[in-house]
């Protein structure tokens, strides 16, 4: 029999990349659930596959979490993978409630029903290494958390709350906090892929701080296999950390794009006042993962960029015809 698993937030850049690695492995029975509908290839890889073991619903965990659950007893999936959360940094301090509302209050009552339920095997939850604050010297799973962002505050006050329900309910959750990731489908106003489209017409682009924060790059697809390996074989009730072994400055990666595309960095760049909160490193240990899953990234920084750099001019057309912006939504 396949096995069942529900991806909540499947229309996100890493949910999507992620339903995409389940229907390519062929051994799983998918449910997508997002509160926007189902988004073209563009941003979603796995609508170029077999669809015959998908199916999408769109339900916003805010408002209708009554809806889920019916569709979740019905479904009886062995594991649930969640993705879905108010997931921007910087937007995070024009409206801090909608932020919490999802990522702590929503997620609480989510698995204050799930609790209990016969058929979940595993509930995968994807947190965020900006829980920590500011990350040197290559923290790990234990450390403590020091958010700088409301975001960050949310994500943490949520994953505090998810243990709760371990050590109280035996609640089958492994917690996921994976660095930056990039690729080929994010969305638009992400560093990278934005960095690509303003050189591609010939756009400055803002460096908060000159760049200096350094971020830990990982390719979607690595942490999408991270993802799947800890949904089979994580133990319940730890933390993996999904990450490269060094982290790099943004200005070094665009510096990257612009040899790429064969423009040079000076031209494409004007530095601007650093983002409020910022955090200046990014860096995490992901010895846990590799130890215990035997997961290793495979994709290196240099190639990444280069199937992202493709990715853009093959979808040139339907990509200027999106919004470039975070376009917030309560």
């Amino acid at each position: 029999m396949m096995k069942k698993v529900v991806v909540i937030g499947s229309n996100s850049f890493s949910g999507s990349d992620f339903v995409d690695l389940l229907l390519e492995k062929a051994e799983y029975e998918v449910l997508g659930v997002s509160r926007s509908a189902e988004k073209s290839s563009l941003f979603l890889p796995y609508k170029q596959r077999d669809l015959s073991h998908f199916r999408f619903e769109q339900i916003d965990l805010n408002r209708d979490l009554d809806k889920l659950e019916r569709l979740l007893d019905e479904f009886s999936p062995d594991y649930i993978v969640n993705f879905a959360a108010q997931s921007e940094v910087a937007p995070s301090w024009q409206n801090p409630h909608h932020w919490f509302q999802t990522n702590a209050v929503s997620l609480t009552a989510l698995i204050h029903r799930l609790k209990g339920k016969a058929y979940l095997k595993k509930y995968v939850h994807i947190s965020s290494p900006e829980v920590y604050g500011t990350c040197q010297g290559f923290i790990t799973e234990e450390a403590p958390l020091c958010p700088s962002t409301p975001y960050a505050a949310s994500k943490a006050a949520g994953d505090l709350s998810l243990f709760t329900f371990v050590k109280n309910f035996n609640f089958p959750l492994v917690m996921i906090r994976a660095t930056n990731v990039y690729g080929p489908h994010q969305q638009l106003f992400k560093i990278i892929p934005r960095s690509i489209i303003y050189m591609l017409q010939g756009k400055k682009i803002p460096l908060h701080g000159g760049g200096h924060a350094v971020k830990s790059y990982i390719h979607i697809r690595d942490v999408s296999c991270g993802e799947l390996l800890a949904m089979e074989k994580g133990r319940v009730g730890e933390i993996y950390h999904l990450s490269p072994k060094q982290g790099v400055a943004v200005r070094d990666v665009v510096q990257q794009l612009s040899q790429l595309l064969q423009i040079r960095f000076e031209q494409a760049v004007s530095v601007v006042e650093e983002r409020l909160g910022q955090d200046q490193a990014y860096t995490i240990d992901s010895t846990k993962a590799r130890q215990e899953l035997g997961w290793e990234p495979c994709i290196s920084l240099e190639k990444g960029l280069q199937q992202t750099v493709e990715w853009a001019k093959k979808e040139w057309d339907a990509i200027c015809a999106q919004p470039l912006e975070y376009v917030h939504k309560e």
